[in-house]
């Protein structure tokens, strides 16, 4: 990563601050205020806010919270990247599970950083970002280093993302879109989308044939249910 200090005669990197709590939004913009070479454009309390704002202003970093109600940080991701907006992305977030870190660096995220990071590595995380570069927390990219070295049997176009495994687990449970959009905190149309995948991927058409099939090769176990 890069020093705390800015390279001299450098443009302060400018940011949008997304977080649906006021009080974390308040503490970052006090904190890169303070900090050396960085610019505040704005802030959003969801995804879908965050989306319009980082059109609108065209920051060089969104600094993203994933779980958002309103709008979730990787809809939010996606959206950005969809538009081909000049922007990157840095995940600031509380979980490192693989149900987080996975679908929000599938969908764009530049980089991925946890809320206990101290304000020198995330002043350095968001100008690397902002310079090309990817930056994860340790833990996050060991985690990914253990998911690529994992065994992966559902191999080749019948692989299934951790998302869409996340959703075809709930679908087993019987659970409707409108919860399984909920419980992930993303929007009912990107349930329907990740099931159109996933039902492209297993060979099927509906919801039961998916859990069938999806039993009947092992992609989920005799827990999932």
């Amino acid at each position: 990563m890069t020093t705390e200090q800015p390279p001299p005669g450098h443009e302060p990197v400018s940011v949008l601050l997304v977080d649906d709590h006021p009080v974390v939004r308040d503490g970052l913009r006090a904190m890169f205020e303070r900090g050396p070479g960085f610019r505040v454009l704005g802030e959003a309390a969801d995804g879908v806010a965050a989306v319009r704002l980082a059109a609108e202003l065209r920051p060089e970093v969104v600094l993203m919270d994933l779980r958002m109600p309103g709008g979730g940080g990787v809809d939010a991701i996606a959206g950005i990247v969809g538009r081909g907006l000049p922007c990157k992305v840095l995940v600031l977030t509380t979980y490192d599970t693989d149900a987080d870190t996975l679908p929000a660096i599938e969908a764009g995220a530049s980089g991925y950083l946890l809320k206990d990071a101290p304000p020198s590595q995330l002043f350095a995380a968001v100008r690397d970002v902002a310079a090309g570069r990817t930056v994860l927390s340790p833990a996050v990219a060991s985690r990914l280093v253990d998911r690529v070295r994992a065994p992966r049997p559902e191999a080749g176009r019948n692989a299934l993302s951790a998302r869409e495994r996340e959703v075809l687990t709930l679908v087993a449970k019987g659970t409707p879109n409108r919860e399984i959009a909920r419980a992930l905190f993303i929007s009912e149309a990107t349930v329907k989308t990740h099931l159109t995948h996933l039902y492209a991927k297993l060979g099927v058409n509906d919801r039961a044939a998916a859990v069938a099939t999806a039993y009947g090769r092992g992609i989920l176990g005799p827990g999932e249910n």
